[in-house]
């Protein structure tokens, strides 16, 4: 591999400043969630999508508005609800009087940033409108695909599945999201923080006065995603993701393992998150660390591992443990 020139390390040295400035400019707004805003971060280094689960109420929406907020992108917000149309998402033709012609009325897919708000609220039939422009970034609509804007990013919140008037995302749209963060309920300090800037005027609806700015732009993805591109993977590693991911499909705890997308996708993580950390080469640690948001919702646990508090964290966690380490 030849040795990056003096401007392109300068970029993406620009680059790397500007995407971990979100995480001080997220911070202003949300407390204490630092695993989900780094997995943002490594999202849209990766082009790919996101899944946030958690309890109401633990600024899963908040999260997503302040990345927004952050970066120079248009966004656009679904509330996804159990009467929500596929046309309501993706858009639809509709009649023109004047004309007497059938236009194409973009739907809010149509964004950089999509923030799909609940999205398992919605049935799978509208769940699956996002299915194409997840995977193809297009929208096929009357047989005409048109193509979405770049940078293109869901992220989906989702309450956890037990909660009532829920529907259990289907298999092939969990493979799409790149991310499975959870988002866990503050510890006790961090409470009494929130309370606190609430009680200061903080309003989660203004970010603006909370000032929360753009630090990052299409540019600096741009310079950011060419620069993880550069992030040299020896032989070695690539067998330590592959050793993993077929661990999953053999593990007695589960019916589905990790596909080769799933490998792939932990490759493409552990690159980004190797970049942000300041390195042009890729580590055991870095598998390790992005190994659970990436792999957690593409493993299928059985029945009677469930009923026993098995938890897919805790599989993969078990695998880590056991699969050698390349030294």
């Amino acid at each position: 591999m030849s040795a990056p020139t003096p401007e392109t390390a300068e970029n993406s040295d620009r680059a790397r400043t500007s995407l971990e400035a979100l995480r001080t400019e997220i911070a202003k707004a949300v407390v204490g969630q630092d695993p989900a805003v780094t997995g943002l971060v490594v999202a849209l280094l990766c082009r790919g999508h996101v899944l946030l689960e958690g309890v109401p109420g633990v600024a899963k929406t908040l999260l997503v508005r302040a990345l927004a907020a952050s970066v120079e992108l248009d966004t656009k917000r679904v509330q996804f609800t159990p009467d929500l149309m596929p046309s309501d998402v993706t858009g639809s033709l509709v009649y023109d009087t004047h004309t007497s012609e059938f236009s194409f009325q973009q739907g809010p897919v149509f964004t950089n940033l999509l923030l799909a708000d609940e999205i398992n609220r919605t049935p799978p039939k509208t769940q699956s409108s996002l299915l194409e422009a997840m995977e193809e970034r297009q929208v096929t609509v009357d047989g005409t695909p048109r193509p979405l804007p770049e940078p293109f990013l869901v992220a989906a919140t989702q309450n956890p599945v037990e909660y009532e008037g829920t529907y259990p995302l289907p298999e092939a749209q969990l493979d799409r999201f790149l991310l499975k963060l959870t988002v866990p309920l503050p510890s006790r300090e961090d409470e009494i923080n929130v309370l606190t800037r609430h009680a200061e005027g903080f309003n989660p609806r203004d970010l603006a006065a909370a000032g929360v700015r753009p630090v990052a732009g299409a540019a600096d993805l741009a310079a950011a995603r060419a620069a993880v591109a550069k992030v040299s993977v020896s032989a070695e590693i690539a067998g330590y993701v592959v050793d993993i991911c077929r661990a999953t499909r053999e593990s007695p705890s589960l019916t589905l393992g990790a596909s080769p997308r799933g490998a792939t996708a932990l490759l493409s993580t552990a690159r980004a998150w190797a970049w942000l950390t300041g390195r042009d080469y890729v580590i055991p640690d870095d598998v390790k660390a992005l190994a659970l948001p990436t792999l957690r919702h593409r493993i299928q646990l059985r029945p009677e591992a469930e009923m026993e508090g098995v938890t897919a964290d805790s599989v993969i966690t078990a695998i880590l443990a056991h699969v050698p380490v390349p030294r």
